[in-house]
C-alpha cells in the first residue's frame, strides 16, 4: 500500500512565531490517519499546506502524486476539505448547498442536482434538504458540511476537528460514516481533540509538538511506548488525597497524575494486579476511604503527557491567517 500524502522538512512562520518546524508525515491510501497534539502544535496549519490554502516557507508535499506548490490547482480538484467550522450558506437550503458546490466542480447540472439528492440521502438530511441551513441543528450542519466535501468524489478528505462542539450522539454518527467513506475507498487524514475519536477512528496516529513529528504508529503502538500499567484511584474525601498521592508515589514508576476535582491520583505501575492488591492493603491500614479503584492499560492522554507534557484535548490556536475560512475545492 503507497502512501498517497506526503510531506517532508514543511516550515512555516508567521513573524517570531513558528507553526510548523520540520514536520514530515505520510498516509497509506486507504487509511484514515489522525493528527494529534496540544494546544499550537501546528495540526490546522499542517492541513492547510497540504490543502493548497497556504504556502510554506521551506518544505515540500505531494498529494495523489501531485505537487502541492507545483500545481495547487491540480491537487484541489483530488481532494475534499471540511474545516473546523461548518462552510455552509445558511440562506440557502441543503440541496442548494450541495448543487452549488457540484456546478463549482464543473459537474454540470442534471449530475450535481443527483450527487446532491444522493449525498442528502446518504448523511439523512433528505427530510430537511428544502429547508434553509439556517433552521438546522449543530449536527445537520456538520453532516452537510461533510456531504459538501465529497460532491466531487473526491480519492483524499481532510477533516479538521470533523465533530467539535457535537454531542455524544451526533460525533459517534459522524464516526460511523466516516469510517463508511473509508472502507468504500477514500483515504482520510484528520485533526482532532477527541482522544476517543483517534481510538476509534484511526488506522495510524501522527503526533505533533511545536510543529514538529514526535512519534508515529497505531493507537497501541503508541501506548506501548509509554508502557506498563496504570493504577487509578479516587477518594472519598478530598482530605485523603496528600496521603493517597504519598502512598502511590511509593510505588510508581513514573510521574503521578493528580486531579482535585475528581479527587483521583493515577500512578503508573510495573507490579499490575499484585501492585494494586498492595495498595489496597496499604490505604486500608491507613483507614484511607477509596470509592473507586482501577487497573487499566495507558491511554492516548498517557502518551499525551508522556511525549508532550500537555494535555491532548485542547483546541489547538493557530494564527487567523492559518485558518481556512471556506473549504478548498475543486477549481473555486
Amino acid at each position: 500500500m503507497s502512501d498517497i500524502i506526503q510531506a517532508t522538512g514543511l516550515v512555516k512562520r508567521y513573524g517570531d512565531v513558528v507553526a510548523l518546524d520540520g514536520l514530515d508525515l505520510s498516509v497509506r491510501e486507504g487509511t484514515i490517519v489522525a493528527l494529534l497534539g496540544p494546544n499550537g502544535a501546528g495540526k490546522t496549519t499542517a492541513v492547510s499546506v497540504l490543502t493548497t490554502l497556504i504556502e510554506p516557507d521551506e518544505g515540500s508535499a505531494t498529494v495523489a502524486g501531485v505537487d502541492v506548490l507545483g500545481d495547487p490547482a491540480e491537487v484541489r480538484k483530488l481532494i475534499g476539505l471540511s474545516g473546523q467550522y461548518a462552510a455552509v450558506d445558511k440562506d440557502l437550503t441543503g440541496f442548494e448547498n450541495l448543487d452549488m458546490i457540484g456546478c463549482l466542480y464543473h459537474l454540470g447540472r442534471k449530475k450535481a442536482r443527483s450527487r446532491a439528492r444522493e449525498l442528502l440521502d446518504r448523511f439523512d438530511l433528505a427530510d430537511a434538504a428544502d429547508r434553509p441551513v439556517k433552521t438546522y441543528s449543530g449536527g445537520m450542519r456538520r453532516r452537510l458540511d461533510l456531504a459538501g466535501a465529497l460532491v466531487a468524489e473526491s480519492p483524499v478528505l481532510f477533516l479538521d476537528e470533523p465533530t467539535t462542539g457535537l454531542d455524544l450522539i451526533s460525533r459517534r454518527e459522524l464516526w460511523r460514516l466516516i469510517r463508511t467513506l473509508v472502507d468504500q475507498g477514500a483515504t482520510l487524514l484528520l485533526t482532532t481533540q477527541y482522544l476517543e475519536e483517534a481510538d476509534r477512528l484511526a488506522d495510524d496516529v501522527l503526533v505533533i509538538d511545536k510543529g514538529k513529528t514526535i512519534a508515529h504508529g497505531t493507537v497501541d503502538e503508541l501506548k506501548d511506548m509509554v508502557g506498563g500499567e496504570r493504577i487509578g484511584i479516587k477518594v472519598t474525601d478530598r482530605d485523603d488525597l496528600p496521603a493517597v498521592y504519598e502512598l502511590l508515589g511509593r510505588v510508581a514508576v513514573g510521574d503521578l497524575q493528580r486531579e482535585e476535582r475528581s479527587r483521583t491520583v493515577v500512578a503508573p505501575v510495573s507490579g499490575g494486579a499484585r501492585e494494586l492488591a498492595a495498595v489496597l492493603q496499604a490505604f486500608e491500614d491507613h483507614q484511607l476511604r477509596i470509592s473507586e479503584a482501577v487497573l487499566r492499560r495507558p491511554t492516548l492522554d498517557d502518551v499525551f503527557l508522556a511525549l508532550t507534557g500537555a494535555s491532548a484535548e485542547s483546541r489547538e490556536k493557530t494564527p487567523e491567517s492559518a485558518k481556512p475560512g471556506r473549504r478548498g475545492r475543486g477549481s473555486r
